[in-house]
């Protein structure tokens, strides 16, 4: 519960304190940064385990606060049609393993949560946030084509409507052939 209302007040902090990013946000056209880091249950993943296939990267603030929650949650409830495109989904925060762990079982979430707790993959994708108190992944994501290549950067991510838009997308790209 003391994490929840953390979380909660982190982000009405968010309208009121001033970030600091600390790494550049790769462009559209160029390679995806790489990661290795482990998920929900302990796992762990690198980009190149991706290779050969679409890749949907959402970075999110917190664990089990409302709009990750949300957005977590339109993820799962869409899985199929992404599974059935052959995309598949990872979100990432600065969360660690444990944390992952329990926001994954509680909402059932059927793909991989990413633990990133030194925030250096959200920095080498240009999303960490200095909080002064904490460090956050800001709510980006992030289109990646088999071949390792960022397709589309979604800044200004509605957490209500993200996973149509970037289901959309992904069909759009596939079908255009845009790989």
């Amino acid at each position: 519960m003391k994490y929840r209302i953390l979380g909660l007040a982190l982000i009405a902090l968010t309208s009121l304190t001033a970030t600091i990013q600390a790494g550049e946000t790769p462009e559209v056209g160029s390679a995806a940064p790489g990661f290795n880091l482990q998920d929900q249950n302990g796992d762990w993943h690198d980009l190149s385990d991706y290779q050969g296939s679409w890749l949907a990267i959402y970075f999110y603030p917190k664990d089990d606060t409302p709009g990750c929650t949300t957005e977590a949650c339109n993820f799962r409830d869409n899985i199929y049609a992404f599974k059935a495109i052959g995309a598949s989904v990872i979100g990432i925060s600065v969360d660690d393993v444990d944390s992952h762990k329990e926001f994954s079982d509680k909402y059932k979430l059927p793909f991989v949560l990413l633990a990133d707790p030194d925030g250096s993959t959200a920095d080498a994708y240009g999303v960490l946030r200095d909080w002064k108190l904490m460090k956050i992944a800001s709510r980006e994501s992030f289109i990646v084509n088999p071949e390792g290549i960022i397709i589309k950067h979604y800044e200004d991510v509605d957490p209500d409507t993200h996973t149509q838009d970037v289901l959309n997308d992904l069909e759009g790209l596939m079908g255009a052939g845009a790989d």
